[in-house]
């Protein structure tokens, strides 16, 4: 599956780009988010989950792990697993929600979920560029290159 990569000039580009995303999910998602500190990943999932009508607060998941919010009527869960050391430490937090397929699951730092996640539909990597950023999304299954597709 081909990667797609958009430049982003500044947080109101990366909230558009995860606004436009939002529009074409007809079902759910499995979305890991990759990059530094700092890189938007979660402007990017606050941006997406406003879009989809997440009318309560959208906090950042660092401390609590996990936050959970409906959107278009499916279950959402916004993961930070920054804090997290070992995959084992996920069991307690009832992760079998997330293998819903009607449920969209934004999952920051999931590599140090490794095995302990569902797979992911589409891996996004945001990164600097000069003084914004660069998205690279790479779709891995077939709902993953379907959104992806649209937006390009």
């Amino acid at each position: 599956m081909t990667e797609h990569r958009w430049e982003l000039v500044d947080e109101a580009a990366t909230a558009a780009l995860a606004t436009r995303l939002a529009g074409l999910l007809d079902d759910g998602l499995v979305i890991y988010l990759h990059g530094d500190l700092g890189a938007g990943k979660t402007s990017f999932a606050r941006a997406l989950l406003g879009a989809l009508g997440v009318g309560e607060r959208i906090k950042s998941p660092t401390y609590s792990l996990v936050e959970s919010y409906r959107a278009q009527g499916r279950p959402a869960w916004h993961l930070d697993l920054y804090r997290i050391a070992d995959p084992g430490e996920l069991e307690w937090l009832g992760l079998d929600a997330l293998s819903d397929p009607s449920a969209l699951v934004l999952v920051e730092w999931p590599e140090r979920g490794a095995g302990a996640l569902p797979a992911a539909d589409l891996v996004i990597h945001l990164s600097y560029a000069g003084t914004g950023r660069r998205a690279a999304m790479e779709p891995r299954s077939e709902r993953g290159e379907r959104a992806v597709s649209r937006l390009a």
